[in-house]
């Protein structure tokens, strides 16, 4: 075979190769699955990868370094002590987890409450707290450092308020974080918040992501 021809059979490999990818790039373009409309969350089209959490459960048991995958889950932020936020944001979610009900297992989402306030929130003081709510809601503490990593995750703030004549608050974002299987970010949610707005929600965010995953 003379170079001529062996440059045109490569030069022919290379035009195919090219045109495959670009064939390939339309045909992902159009299987992209639109983001829907929701009334209340933000869904993100590219979810943000999240870090392991440092914490223990509710029962004193150190979280899995994979906890965050393998299941839908919603995170709060707060803390026992929350004079109104935190009860009424628990007592929305329980609502919601009845609303989302008829899911099959697997889509039905786990919540988990992070304490901003570590230092008063024990395993005990929060398992007390969180399963008064619903039995099924799960909490989760750490040491300051751990438990500012995991808000930073999230970009949640939080900050110890001194309170007049001792004592202390805290003050912190009140957003819903939707955790989607494979450990990312995938939609977030913040007050005004509404049980009903929230699980329609839900069910569009769990259908978005498992249809652009086919």
């Amino acid at each position: 075979m003379t170079t001529r021809p062996l440059l045109r059979i490569v030069l022919a490999a290379i035009v195919a190769f090219a045109l495959g990818l670009i064939l390939a790039r339309l045909f992902v373009r159009l299987r992209e699955v639109p983001v829907p409309v929701t009334e209340s969350a933000t869904i993100l089209p590219q979810p943000r990868e999240l870090p392991p959490l440092d914490l223990v459960d509710q029962d004193g048991r150190p979280l899995p370094g994979d906890f965050l995958h393998n299941r839908w889950t919603v995170v709060f932020f707060g803390f026992t002590q929350c004079p109104d936020v935190c009860p009424t944001t628990l007592t929305t979610l329980a609502q919601m987890k009845k609303k989302l009900a008829d899911l099959p297992a697997e889509q039905q989402p786990r919540v988990l409450l992070v304490t901003v306030d570590p230092e008063r929130d024990t395993p005990a003081i929060l398992k007390t707290y969180v399963t008064f709510f619903d039995p099924s809601l799960l909490g989760a503490t750490g040491t300051l450092a751990a438990t500012a990593q995991a808000a930073s995750a999230f970009s949640v703030p939080f900050a110890k308020v001194p309170l007049p004549g001792g004592g202390y608050t805290m003050d912190h974002g009140a957003g819903l974080f939707v955790v989607s299987p494979a450990g990312a970010l995938a939609a977030y949610s913040s007050p005004p918040l509404d049980a009903t707005v929230l699980a329609r929600d839900f069910r569009k965010v769990v259908q978005y992501f498992e249809a652009s995953q086919r």
